[in-house]
C-alpha cells in the first residue's frame, strides 16, 4: 500500500492512475489502462493490464511501450486492439497507429498506420473494424494524405484557411485535416467510407458498427445559420458509403449512438436544445436502424442517463445517471423506459456488460477513492471489487455530507472533506471549492483540484452542488439558468454558512476557489463579499460577454446567455469592490476560456493598487504551454505548491514562500 501520498506532492503525482476498461466479446478477458509517470517524470504513459473478470487472479501487464497505449477494443477471436504512437514499420514518428496483440500471446502488429492518427475504434461481430482518422481535404487515400502532409512540412506551412465556425476546440485547432471514417476488413488495407466531410465527424462525434459489419451508425455534425451547428445521427453503408439520416431535428441534438446486440436498433442520447430562458432537457431514445419513429425512452425520468450499454438480450440498457452527489448504475427497460437502480454510493464509468447478463463491469470512484475496477450484479445484489494493478492507499481524512436550505427554500447539499485530527478543540480553516461545468455534479474522484492535498495540510474542503448542478432534477438546473450570479451564488453562501456552523470548522478563516465556471464564481464572490480571506481563480471568466464571443463554442454560449444576462452577471463590473487577495491562474492554450480573460482580470486588479510601490496582495500564475487544465506533472506540482503557499499566507499568517521550481 502507498503510505501517506498526500503529504508529499512528488509521491502524489507518482500514484498510478486507472482509466479505461474493455471486455472481450466472450466475457473472458477484461482490460484496463493504468497511467504512470515516465522515467523523467515529465509525462504520464498508459499501459494496458488484464484483470480477471472473476476476481480471482492478480492483474498482469500486457503492453510496455514508452509511448503508451489507449483506445482498446477486441476482435471476435479475442485479439486485443489498441492505439499507440510506438514506432511502427513504415509509420510516421509520433503518430498513433492501430495495433493488434494476439489473444494467445506474441508480438503486436500494425493493423492501420494513418498519418492523421486513430481514434474511436469499434469492431463488429463479423470482424470488421471501423475507426476515425484525420485526413487533409484534398486527399483521396492514406498515401495521398501522407504526401500532402510532407509537402506542407517541407514548405514550413502551418497556416489553416477556415471557411466556417468553429475553428478550435478546448486546446487544439480544427483543421486543416478533418476526421473521416475508415474500415479494415479481413486484414486488408483501411478503406475510407466517408470521404472529406468537413466538421461532420469532429471531436464530439462517436460511432458504432452493426454485428454483421454492414452498417456504421454515427453522430454527424451539421452546419446551421449564425455560426451554429447541431448534431444528428446517420447510418452509413460500409460497402458503398451511402448515408441515411436516422435522427435530425433543429430543436434537438443527438449523441452517443449504441447499437443493440441484434443490430436492429440504436440507443441515442437526446438533448432538447436550450435557450437563455430554458435549460432544455436530456433523455435516452431508441430508433430502428432501418429508419422510423424515435422512441423517447426516458423522457419522463427526471434524471439524465448517459453511457448506455445494451443487455445481451436487448431488453434493457445499463446507464449512468447522476443522483444527489452520486452517479450510480441503472437498468432501464428498453420498452417502457422504467429505471431500476443497481448501485447506491459511488460514481461509475466505462461500463461493459457481460454476455451472460449476470454482470456489468465498470470503474468505480467516489470523492474519497480513485477509479478502480468492479463488477456489478445486474440483479442489483451488490458490487464486488476486482484485483487492480494500482496499489491501494488511504486518504488523510474523512468525508461527510453537509445539508441546508437555500434562500428560496430548496434543499441543497455538499460533500465536506475533513482532516482526521479536526475537532472542536482544534477547528480547521475552510476551503470552498466550486465545481466547473456548471451543469455537472461533485460525485467522483479528481486528480486535479484534489481536496485531499489540502486536507493533508490541515484544511477542510467543502464541495457543494448548487443551482445548475445535475442529479437533482431539471427544476434544480432551471433555478440558476441564465442567472449565474444569483441562485448559484446564494446557494454557495448558504452551504458555506452551514459548513462554518460545524464544530470542527474555524469560521474565522476561509477561502473560495474554483476553475472554469468555478473560476467565474470565484470572481463573482470576490466582487460581492469580503467574507473570504483569499480567493483562487483558475481558467476563469471575467468579462462574461467578451468570453462568450471569443470562446471556442461561442454558438453554444450564445444560446445559453442573452446579452442582457451576460451584462447583469459579469464579474468585471464589480472589480472595484474586491478586497480579498486573489491568486489568478491561467494557461495560454485555453480556448474554452481564452487567456484574455485573466489578462483583463489581472489588469483590473493591478490598476487598483494603492501602494506607493505599486505592489498588491494579488498574484498571477501563468502557464504558457498549458490549456484549460494543468496536465504536465511538474506544472501540476507548481500549481498545488503555489495554491498552498497562497492559502498559508492568508489563512495562517505564514510568510509568502515562492515555490522552488518558480525560481
Amino acid at each position: 500500500m502507498i503510505t501517506d501520498p498526500f503529504a508529499d506532492l512528488d509521491v502524489f503525482l507518482g500514484i498510478p492512475r486507472i482509466g479505461g476498461l474493455w471486455l472481450s466479446p466472450d466475457g473472458q478477458r477484461l482490460v484496463v489502462g493504468m497511467a504512470t509517470l515516465d522515467q523523467r517524470k515529465a509525462r504520464y504513459s498508459t499501459a494496458l493490464w488484464e484483470i480477471d473478470p472473476a476476481g480471482e487472479l492478480p492483474a498482469r501487464r500486457l503492453t510496455r511501450s514508452a509511448q503508451g497505449e489507449s483506445g482498446a477494443a477486441f476482435t471476435p477471436s479475442g485479439d486485443l486492439l489498441f492505439v499507440s504512437s510506438r514506432p511502427a514499420p513504415d509509420g510516421d514518428e509520433g503518430v498513433s497507429s492501430l495495433w493488434s496483440q494476439p489473444a494467445g500471446g506474441g508480438d503486436a502488429w500494425v493493423v492501420a498506420a494513418s498519418p492523421g492518427g486513430v481514434r474511436g475504434v469499434a469492431v463488429s461481430a463479423s470482424g470488421t473494424i471501423v475507426f476515425g482518422s484525420s485526413m487533409l481535404p484534398s486527399a483521396t487515400d492514406l498515401a495521398g494524405d501522407k504526401e500532402i502532409r510532407a509537402q506542407r512540412k517541407d514548405a514550413g506551412v502551418s497556416a489553416i484557411l477556415h471557411e466556417e465556425f468553429p475553428i478550435r476546440y478546448w486546446d487544439h485547432d480544427l483543421g486543416p485535416d478533418r476526421t473521416r471514417l475508415l474500415v479494415a476488413e479481413n486484414g486488408g488495407e483501411p478503406r475510407d467510407i466517408t470521404g472529406h466531410v468537413g466538421r461532420a465527424l469532429d471531436d464530439d462525434c462517436s460511432w458504432d458498427i452493426t454485428p454483421d459489419g454492414r452498417t456504421v451508425v454515427a453522430t454527424w455534425a451539421v452546419a446551421e445559420p449564425a455560426g451554429s451547428q447541431r448534431h444528428t445521427v446517420v447510418a452509413i453503408d460500409v460497402a458503398t458509403g451511402e448515408r441515411r439520416t436516422l435522427a435530425d431535428d433543429p430543436d434537438h441534438d443527438y449523441d452517443s449512438p449504441r447499437l443493440s446486440p441484434d443490430g436492429s436498433r440504436v440507443a441515442i442520447g437526446v438533448r432538447k436544445r436550450y435557450t437563455p430562458r430554458d435549460p432544455g432537457d436530456r433523455w435516452l431514445s431508441v430508433v430502428p436502424v432501418a429508419g422510423g419513429r424515435i422512441h423517447a425512452l426516458t423522457a419522463e425520468w427526471d434524471r439524465w442517463p448517459h453511457s448506455a450499454r445494451w443487455t445481451p438480450d436487448g431488453t434493457a440498457l445499463i446507464v449512468v445517471a447522476d443522483d444527489r452527489g452520486r452517479s450510480p448504475l441503472w437498468r432501464v427497460d428498453a420498452t417502457t423506459g422504467q429505471p431500476t437502480r443497481l448501485t447506491q454510493d459511488g460514481a461509475y464509468t466505462d461500463v461493459r456488460v457481460a454476455p451472460d447478463d449476470r454482470w456489468a463491469y465498470a470503474l468505480r470512484s467516489s470523492v474519497d477513492s480513485p477509479p478502480a475496477p468492479v463488477r456489478v450484479a445486474l440483479d442489483g445484489s451488490g458490487v464486488e471489487p476486482l484485483p487492480s494493478p494500482a496499489e491501494a492507499f488511504e486518504v488523510p481524512g474523512r468525508l461527510e455530507e453537509v445539508t441546508t436550505t437555500a434562500v428560496d427554500g430548496t434543499p441543497i447539499r455538499a460533500w465536506m472533506a475533513l482532516p482526521h485530527n479536526a475537532n472542536s478543540d482544534a477547528p480547521v480553516p475552510l476551503l470552498l471549492s466550486i465545481h466547473g461545468g456548471p451543469v455537472m455534479s461533485v460525485h467522483s474522484w479528481s486528480w486535479r483540484w484534489n481536496p485531499w492535498i489540502a486536507v493533508a495540510q490541515g484544511y477542510a474542503v467543502l464541495l457543494p452542488d448548487f443551482a445548475l448542478s445535475t442529479g437533482y432534477g431539471i427544476g434544480f438546473i432551471r433555478r440558476g439558468w441564465g442567472k449565474w450570479g444569483a441562485e448559484p451564488y446564494t446557494d454557495l453562501m448558504s452551504i458555506t454558512d452551514a459548513a462554518q456552523d460545524h464544530p470542527e470548522i474555524d469560521a474565522s478563516r476561509s477561502a473560495a476557489m474554483g476553475g472554469s465556471f468555478g473560476g467565474y464564481m470565484a470572481n463573482w464572490i470576490a466582487g460581492h463579499t469580503d467574507r473570504f480571506d483569499a480567493v483562487v481563480t483558475h481558467a476563469s471568466v471575467w468579462n462574461l460577454e467578451n468570453s462568450i464571443a471569443t470562446g471556442d463554442i461561442a454558438h453554444e454560449f450564445r444560446r445559453e446567455l442573452s446579452p442582457e444576462d451576460a451584462a447583469t452577471h459579469s464579474p468585471h463590473q464589480f472589480a472595484g469592490d474586491i478586497t480579498s487577495p486573489m491568486l489568478v491562474i491561467h494557461g495560454d492554450k485555453d480556448y474554452r476560456v481564452p487567456i484574455g480573460e485573466s489578462l483583463y482580470l489581472w489588469w483590473d486588479l493591478s490598476a487598483r493598487s494603492k501602494s506607493a510601490d505599486g505592489s498588491s496582495p494579488h498574484k498571477f500564475l501563468y502557464f504558457p504551454d498549458e490549456n484549460h487544465w494543468v496536465l504536465a506533472p511538474n506544472h501540476t506540482k507548481i500549481w498545488y505548491a503555489t495554491v498552498l503557499a497562497f492559502l498559508a499566507q492568508h489563512l495562517r499568517g505564514e510568510t509568502w514562500q515562492r515555490p522552488a521550481l518558480l525560481g
